[in-house]
């Protein structure tokens, strides 16, 4: 089962591409470090382009996502840490622009912006963190096709200690 979005009636609308909160059935969990908009080369995309660097986050939080046999739609929760309050509508047009290609049912994870002062780098202006719930199945699934020890039926020796 998908994480459902959770809507209060107690609570005004979103101010964005975002649920107030997600539901989601038991399964194995997926942390996602902050990802930042450097290629798998390691160079830095969009110098001073918060759009640029927003979606190259996504891209790599998608990459470390299909690492963990997981999807952007298993995500339940996105944390944002931007580095000038005046990039926040630059982010939210990334957003507009990769959102509905990881998201066609329109339903979003919840997501936190928090303004810092800093990243590890002063060229990066953003640096997204996520979390996904892989369904119960999927871990299960994984937890058979491990290798078990065989019974023989022969009592196994034991060593007494001195």
């Amino acid at each position: 089962m998908a994480p459902k979005a959770i809507v209060s009636k107690e609570l005004g609308p979103v101010l964005g591409m975002y649920s107030h909160g997600m539901a989601v059935p038991a399964g194995e969990i997926v942390i996602v470090a902050g990802q930042v908009g450097m290629d798998a080369a390691g160079a830095l995309v969009g110098p001073g382009d918060v759009r640029a660097q927003t979606k190259q986050a996504f891209e790599n939080i998608l990459k470390v996502l299909k690492a963990a046999g997981s999807a952007m739609n298993e995500v339940v929760r996105f944390q944002t840490f931007l580095t000038h309050a005046s990039d926040i509508d630059g982010f939210m047009q990334a957003r507009r622009e990769v959102f509905p290609r990881y998201y066609p049912g329109g339903v979003y994870p919840p997501n936190t912006i928090l303004v810092v002062s800093r990243l590890v780098q002063p060229e990066l202006l953003i640096e997204i963190e996520a979390m996904a719930v892989k369904p119960a199945a999927a871990a299960a699934g994984r937890a058979k096709s491990r290798p078990v020890a065989r019974k023989t039926g022969r009592r196994q020796a034991t060593r007494k200690r001195r």
